[in-house]
């Protein structure tokens, strides 16, 4: 289901504010990882690109049939399959294949130098995909002529198909959806899956007036196996999984964004009262931050737990103030949150020629978000000449900040450290946490003029099928926004698109966030303690610890109702 404000109405969407999603998800039987997807009638056609089957799938039983029993072995490999009225199209290691859907005796197309993933067609035109060349080719489909090229979109292996005349591209390691100019290659959007691995696209019912978009998944997830024979029984291992789940785009062509998938999401953030040596407060005020109404975020309730709390709103953020007159020594009790959220995948469609005359920025924003204001080391002769290095002489703000996150990409590699260091200190160690990562570009894209903050606090475990179960982060989670003026704050994720030695990189969370990010306290601290005789050798770790659980309740559909309600 699509919902495009201006341009495009394609489904349900539209017509319902964020309501529950009405598909559920596809597991078909007896297959191991589903690569391409296609569309016949009413159902499903696909790849078991492990065992060769070509299967038929049923959407409302999960009834699975294989098609070519007899055939198996010689479609072992094959991906990207598409279906063009009777004749089926697909890849197999550096060859595009097609055949009868009756005889199923495949042939060769044509041969790339390098390996093929997906393949779609429209009328004339065969599209081939080949992440090592790094471009979508375009044959005719009579003659074999090579015709044109174009630019893949992401960086991964990439799986296709066409819907009224656009080119649809789903990359497996962005982990995005894009919707080209099958002419031009022109991204016209592009939306976050909720899920990882995407590794298939079509649009079903065919024909349908107002069909729904459906992504395959496959990838491998770990789980405990039960070995009686064992001397230690259980046993950490993985296991195939792949499934079908349908991806519901709203579009919002003017802002340049576009929402996915959404789920409504219980979190609940509670500090227990466990202080490590005997001391006395009086005067007591904790405050913790609630979760943001943002452009792909908004909070539907909020309680306390354990105890009351004061509402107050700082630069526009709701803050939690707990009050006590007095905590005594080895006091016990429970302070905290519990909100009800809708959380959306976000991802911005820019382009930096979209911004080449855009104004500077308010001079507020560069009294706040350029000045070293968090032990930044943004003096050090260390970070001055990282700054000159990492941007040259570029100028365009959004330029100039990939090519600022792609040095330090470059630089550090993700590990978790006893302390958070200052930028200078990880630049020079190599490694870095999140909250280094952050800090190194935050203060590589301040000395370069680009005004930045932190965001973020926690992720929702990213169990979007585990419904109702509560559900633990392991770690905390931060990320940042960078300021272009004309547009606002674009979020950049810190380390999670680092997956590459030395590049190139994804750029799913450049400009873009999934479902499960949590955006809490906006430009504002996330919990500050203080009390009228706190000494100052005791900290909020030392009189507390935090519980932080997740429950998914439900996923929704992101509609009209989307407002933009961002600072």
């Amino acid at each position: 289901m699509i919902k495009s404000e201006g341009t495009l109405s394609v489904g349900e969407a539209s017509r319902n504010e964020n309501r529950p999603s009405p598909h559920p998800t596809i597991l078909p039987i007896g297959v191991y990882a589903l690569s391409g997807l296609a569309a016949d009638g009413d159902r499903l056609l696909a790849i078991d690109t492990v065992r060769g089957y070509l299967v038929s799938i049923d959407p409302l039983t999960n009834n699975t049939i294989i098609l070519n029993p007899h055939h198996v072995s010689d479609w072992i490999g094959v991906t990207g399959l598409t279906l063009w009225e009777d004749t089926f199209w697909f890849a197999k290691g550096q060859e595009v294949l097609s055949c009868n859907r009756q005889t199923l005796t495949p042939a060769t197309f044509t041969r790339l130098p390098y390996p093929v993933t997906g393949v779609a067609v429209w009328e004339s035109n065969i599209y081939v995909s080949c992440q090592k060349s790094g471009y979508i080719h375009v044959f005719d489909r009579n003659t074999g002529e090579l015709l044109s090229k174009i630019p893949q979109p992401g960086v991964g292996t990439e799986t296709l198909t066409m819907y009224k005349g656009d080119l649809w591209v789903c990359d497996r390691a962005e982990q995005t959806v894009y919707c080209l100019d099958r002419t031009t290659g022109t991204i016209q959007f592009s939306a976050i899956t909720p899920f990882s691995s995407p590794t298939g696209i079509t649009f079903y019912p065919p024909g349908d007036e107002e069909p729904t978009c459906y992504v395959a998944y496959a990838d491998e997830e770990p789980y405990i196996r039960d070995d009686p024979n064992a001397k230690s029984p259980y046993q950490l291992t993985f296991r195939d999984r792949t499934f079908i789940h349908p991806l519901y785009i709203h579009h919002n062509p003017a802002a340049h964004y576009t929402l996915s998938n959404g789920f409504l999401v219980e979190m609940s953030y509670v500090e227990e009262l466990l202080p490590l040596e005997a001391v006395t407060l009086n005067n007591v005020e904790w405050r913790i931050a609630l979760p943001s109404d943002t452009l792909r975020q908004r909070v539907r309730h909020f309680e306390p737990i354990g105890h009351e709390f004061e509402i107050e709103e700082k630069e526009g953020q709701k803050v939690a103030v707990f009050k006590f007159d007095r905590i005594n020594p080895h006091q016990g009790g429970l302070i905290g949150w519990k909100a009800v959220i809708e959380m959306y995948g976000l991802k911005y469609s820019l382009a930096p020629t979209d911004i080449e005359d855009s104004p500077t920025p308010p001079t507020e924003l560069e009294q706040r978000y350029l000045v070293d204001d968090d032990d930044l080391a943004m003096d050090t002769e260390t970070m001055r000449q990282a700054a000159t290095e990492a941007a040259g002489t570029e100028t365009n703000v959004l330029r100039k900040m990939l090519k600022i996150r792609n040095y330090v990409y470059d630089r550090l590699s993700y590990g978790i450290q006893p302390r958070i260091d200052t930028p200078d200190v990880a630049l020079a160690r190599g490694v870095g946490s999140c909250g280094e990562y952050v800090g190194v570009l935050l203060a590589l894209s301040r000395l370069n003029g680009i005004a930045c903050r932190t965001i973020g606090r926690y992720k929702c475990p990213q169990y979007p099928d585990r419904r109702n179960m509560p559900l633990q982060p392991d770690f905390n989670h931060v990320w940042l926004e960078f300021y272009v003026p004309g547009i606002g704050w674009l979020p950049m994720e810190s380390n999670m698109d680092d997956t590459i030695e030395r590049g190139p990189y994804p750029q799913r969370f450049f400009m873009g966030l999934a479902w499960y990010h949590t955006e809490i306290g906006k430009g504002i601290s996330f919990e500050k303690m203080k009390a009228a005789d706190k000494p100052e050798h005791i900290s909020m770790g030392d009189l507390a610890i935090n519980h932080i659980r997740f429950r998914i309740l439900d996923e929704l559909i992101p509609g009209d109702s989307n407002v933009d309600l961002s600072d």
